[in-house]
């Protein structure tokens, strides 16, 4: 690249400093260690600092706490920018989300200005071309807009407008994987006929880190997309040919509308309606490249773009390995709590419901641990499997994410990790684990798991369940299943010291224990 695609302030060709926001969702978590990689500078601003903490690349980046729609912390994470990343957006926020999203850009473009940031970078959704604004999708709409926003800011701005993104743990990806390999018969909304161009991950974060040193002049919007055109129904044939499923049965029908196929997919995916439902209104229309300009300005190297079965393959692969390192659930959900744990010195006070259960192991810390630690996903919740399932059941029912989310690593837990209706909130390897609810409850709730003893000596394990009512619904609704603790906690106690016992020898004489 030449000296003038350098932005101001900068020598050519030398590392930028890189602001990205939305670090803890799927893009920004994996764009960051890209950005590391190419000799940047990366600071990220994040509401929640804590849920980076154990990203491989957390030590090598700057994090500071804020928000896009607070105005100084916005001010205070621009000083010294070279390069913005605008990578949020309120998908699945519910009302409101459009007046959200178009005051978050608003402040994001007014600060890089004035800040004398010399390039603002936005990954926005691809729109059909002959649809008029006005019928698109509110999801899309608001992108769309949000882009305008941005490039109207007085900043260079690049726009990367993509549609479906296939990659390892993407909703997009996660909605088509499970629609596949769940159903070998299908009755389908008409949308699997609508055309689209999906993008392999990968090509979006090279496309994401080569805009950083895109000319000064450049101001402008690009389409970005794979090298094929396919509909949905092909890319469900070419998902299922790939993972060596039989071949599927597709039954498309005129009576599913958006909303319909957002609680269809909702049923039988990880992907809540919530989620399901801007995704699928996206597909109404065909989005499909216009232009490839981006080719001039970041080249493609040789193997790229990547076509949809390659693209498939590397997620697949990803899965098979363990190594997904962001998933479409690792931004919070909306509206989940914030507030401190109860007991917490800074906590408020209010009314507080707990179940503590502890037990005596004989078995070592570390056995014990990799209990704790595995909890979850496939390996369930060590107690009354049906009652897990029926309150996931009934948290979809009423918009809640479920218990589908599963796991990142079926193994390791990193704080900020979705743990199906759960939410790492702080993990002491070895010592503690501590989930926050996101399900839809009358109040806060939260799970604690720790393992305490000294080497040698006795091993207990320890859990504590915390509810924080909100009204009398909440204190009715915890009266009301705390019939049902002594079998779901105490089972769930009792059974992971037991899980642990069987797969490690005891390392002294045997225990006793109290539930």
């Amino acid at each position: 690249m030449s000296d003038d695609a350098t932005p101001a302030g900068n020598p050519a060709g030398g590392g930028l400093t890189c602001l990205v926001t939305g670090a803890t969702g799927y893009i920004g978590g994996r764009l960051v260690p890209e950005l590391l990689d190419a000799g940047h500078r990366v600071r990220c601003l994040v509401r929640t600092p804590e849920k980076l903490r154990d990203h491989p690349w957390a030590g090598r980046a700057e994090i500071l706490r804020g928000d896009v729609t607070d105005a100084e912390s916005v001010a205070r994470a621009m000083d010294g920018v070279d390069v913005a990343y605008y990578l949020v957006h309120a998908l699945g926020t519910g009302r409101g989300f459009e007046e959200t999203d178009r005051a978050a850009a608003r402040i994001f473009g007014t600060r890089a200005r004035r800040a004398g940031v010399g390039r603002l970078v936005y990954l926005g959704g691809l729109t059909p071309a002959s649809v008029p604004e006005h019928e698109l999708s509110p999801h899309l709409r608001s992108r769309a807009e949000v882009g305008r926003i941005l490039l109207a800011s007085g900043v260079p701005t690049a726009v990367l407008r993509a549609a479906v993104i296939i990659g390892s743990g993407s909703a997009s990806f996660e909605m088509l994987r499970y629609l596949t390999e769940r159903l070998p018969v299908m009755v389908t909304p008409r949308w699997v006929h609508t055309r689209i161009q999906p993008v392999a991950v990968r090509d979006v974060l090279r496309l994401l880190t080569g805009c950083a040193r895109l000319p000064r002049e450049v101001n402008r919007a690009f389409d970005i997309g794979g090298p094929e055109v396919l509909t949905y129904l092909d890319m469900m044939r070419r998902y299922a040919s790939v993972a060596e499923l039989p071949r599927r049965l597709i039954l498309p029908v005129p009576v599913l509308t958006p909303r319909l196929s957002s609680y269809w997919v909702g049923l039988v995916t990880p992907v809540p309606a919530s989620i399901a439902r801007p995704l699928t209104e996206s597909l109404r229309h065909e989005v499909v490249c216009r232009e490839n300009d981006i080719e001039r300005y970041v080249p493609s190297p040789p193997g790229h773009p990547i076509g949809f079965d390659g693209a498939v393959r590397l997620a697949l692969q990803r899965i098979r390995d363990a190594q997904v390192t962001t998933r479409w659930s690792s931004a919070s959900v909306p509206g989940a709590p914030s507030d401190p744990l109860p007991t917490d010195p800074d906590w408020a006070g209010g009314s507080l419901y707990t179940d503590v259960r502890e037990r005596d192991a004989d078995v070592s810390r570390e056995a014990l641990w990799e209990v704790v630690e595995g909890i979850g996903g496939e390996h369930g919740w060590y107690s009354f499997p049906l009652a897990w399932a029926v309150r996931g059941w009934l948290d979809r029912l009423v918009g809640g994410v479920g218990l589908r989310r599963g796991r990142r690593d079926a193994r390791h837990l990193r704080t900020g990790d979705s743990l199906d209706f759960w939410r790492v909130e702080e993990i002491a390897p070895g010592r503690l684990l501590r989930l926050r609810a996101e399900m839809r409850l009358p109040g806060l709730a939260w799970l604690e798991m720790s393992v305490d003893g000294d080497d040698g000596g006795p091993v207990r394990y320890r859990q504590r369940a915390l509810f924080h009512p909100h009204g009398l619904l909440g204190h009715l609704y915890w009266w009301s299943v705390s019939p049902w603790h002594a079998v779901v906690f105490g089972g769930m106690a009792r059974n992971i010291v037991r899980t642990a016992e069987r797969a490690a020898p005891p390392p002294h004489g045997p225990a006793t224990g109290r539930g």
